[in-house]
């Protein structure tokens, strides 16, 4: 079995890229930001000490989105050209959704990843006054969109 990011001698190495056409791609990911009850009516109601949360978390997943090769090594520099974060306050927490969008040689899968990540973190940064036990849940890719292994939608 040979792994694309390593080389013969098992050193890592970033895949070339350079041969493949670029095509329009696109990657959904989603999270959950489990909190206690007294957390979500406050931003509910507005009321987080450290102010706007959902404005917070969302401007940290697009930057996060753009960043992902600062963060993860092997990623290549790729053109995120478009992203959308969704959050969504319910009676247990915070849905965090980012769609991820390029016209590149290589997916954002993992831009979409990390711009959930962050956001979701931006989001526990915001309320751990509040309430110490909120936690990150379940982030994961959801559907796909373009490349070479064609379009993918997560079964639930």
């Amino acid at each position: 079995m040979s792994f694309t990011h390593l080389d013969a001698a098992g050193h890592a190495r970033m895949v070339d890229v350079t041969e493949k056409v670029p095509t329009v791609r696109s990657a959904t990911a989603r999270g959950f930001v489990r909190c206690a009850p007294e957390v979500v009516a406050a931003l509910r109601d507005g009321s987080v000490p450290k102010g706007d949360v959902l404005a917070v978390a969302r401007i940290a997943g697009i930057s996060a989105a753009k960043r992902t090769p600062d963060l993860l090594p092997l990623a290549h520099v790729i053109g995120v050209h478009g992203a959308v974060l969704d959050l969504s306050v319910g009676d247990a927490g915070v849905e965090v959704e980012a769609t991820v969008r390029t016209a590149d040689r290589t997916g954002v899968e993992m831009e979409a990843l990390t711009a959930v990540s962050v956001a979701a973190l931006a989001i526990v940064d915001m309320v751990k006054a509040l309430d110490k036990a909120t936690s990150i849940e379940s982030v994961r890719i959801v559907r796909k969109t373009g490349g070479k292994s064609g379009d993918w939608i997560r079964p639930e």
